[in-house]
């Protein structure tokens, strides 16, 4: 049975003299394609409707649609219908999925540029194995998809084209590790447990947008910008928007070396040590998010300066804006400018009161879309 807050929004659309008052509230990604009926026959057409710093994603855009079929994985001769095969082609490709399927990786799925893996229409979870780098390419999506349980991955050889087999050191288990690359969109995934971070941008990765997910049960969440020193890090540029950050987070959500980030309409669960944190001198602008602070009230505060003297970090420019705090959350605000992000018309988006996230994060991690419907 179709979901009633789906189908009375379908109903608004249609009938347009029929109030609308309850409805589900869409943020401004979501309401660009999920009332769309026929998006199972337009899928690319999601490639447009990213915003932020990472709106010029194109992933696989005009290119081919490629089925995955197979959850087999071999990292070095991987076999045509398989998740590896696809995403190491040279070709743009937009990845779909025949059926619900669980993937057990064998070694870290290196992902070539201009690619979508798109997992609307199917239950797709990608686990209890290495999981996925995104490393010197650009213009890659990631939609809906489930990244849960990642492991360190073992030195050997791996295929990242056709052509091209390389030696990998091995990795530390980052669910999403994305590396010297530029035009990323993550969004409505699920990432959970895994043996380092869940998603960490380092090495001059810039115009990354991170959307819609779900944040879940781990210590070290989101690490952005490589080290302290690594000064390339200052092109660093990212949106991260309409998560759902928690259950049992404990640090990092995010921890900024270097580079801008605008943290826009976040919904943070209690924290288990830090939420925002951050070193060398980034400029982080957090804008309508709806913090609950844990009972410990040694835990209060949303933002943690790593490494500097008050006297330095005073200068930091770090500026709340539109948040909501509840538990006697805070931000500690410092320096001075303007820290708005300056968006080009594609990329700008309206950021609501943090009020209103409750309702703007519901849809937060993978969908359940059926084909021929809203996806709602």
């Amino acid at each position: 049975m179709a979901n009633p807050s789906s189908l009375l929004l379908f109903s608004c659309l249609v009938l347009f003299s029929i109030s609308c008052s309850n409805a589900k509230t869409l943020n401004p990604i979501d309401s660009c394609w999920r009332s769309d009926p026929n998006w199972s026959s337009n899928r690319q057409a999601l490639a447009d409707c990213a915003k932020g710093f990472g709106s010029g994603a194109l992933g696989g855009k005009g290119g081919a649609i490629y089925v995955v079929n197979d959850t087999d994985d071999d990292p070095v001769n991987p076999k045509p219908g398989t998740l590896r095969y696809g995403v190491i082609q040279t070709e743009p490709l937009w990845i779909i999925f025949e059926k619900d399927m669980l993937i057990n990786l064998r070694n870290e799925l290196i992902i070539n540029s201009f690619k979508t893996i798109d997992g609307r229409g199917a239950k797709v979870e990608i686990g209890l194995g290495p999981c996925i780098s995104i490393d010197v390419i650009k213009n890659v999506i990631i939609h809906g998809v489930k990244i849960d349980i990642c492991l360190r991955a073992p030195e050997g050889n791996v295929r990242i084209s056709p052509t091209e087999v390389v030696f990998r050191p091995g990795t530390d288990g980052n669910a999403i590790i994305i590396s010297n690359s530029s035009n990323v969109w993550i969004d409505h995934c699920f990432l959970g447990r895994a043996t380092e971070g869940l998603l960490d941008i380092i090495y001059t990765s810039y115009d990354i947008t991170v959307s819609n997910n779900i944040f879940f049960k781990h210590n070290w969440v989101m690490t952005l910008g490589n080290i302290d020193g690594f000064y390339q890090d200052k092109i660093m540029n990212v949106t991260i928007a309409f998560n759902h950050f928690g259950p049992y987070l404990n640090d990092r959500i995010p921890r900024i070396r270097y580079g801008y980030v605008h943290i826009a309409n976040n919904y943070y669960e209690p924290w288990g040590l830090h939420a925002i944190s951050g070193s060398s001198e980034p400029t982080i602008f957090s804008e309508g998010n709806y913090f609950i602070a844990s009972n410990n009230v040694t835990l209060k505060e949303v933002t943690h300066r790593e490494y500097a003297l008050p006297t330095v970090w005073a200068q930091w420019n770090w500026k709340s804006s539109k948040d909501k705090f509840l538990n006697g959350a805070f931000f500690n605000a410092s320096g001075t400018g303007n820290p708005t992000p300056n968006y080009t018309s594609p990329q700008s988006f309206p950021v609501a009161d943090g009020s209103q996230v409750p309702s703007l994060t519901s849809d937060a991690g993978p969908l359940q879309c059926i084909p021929n419907r809203p996806c709602l």
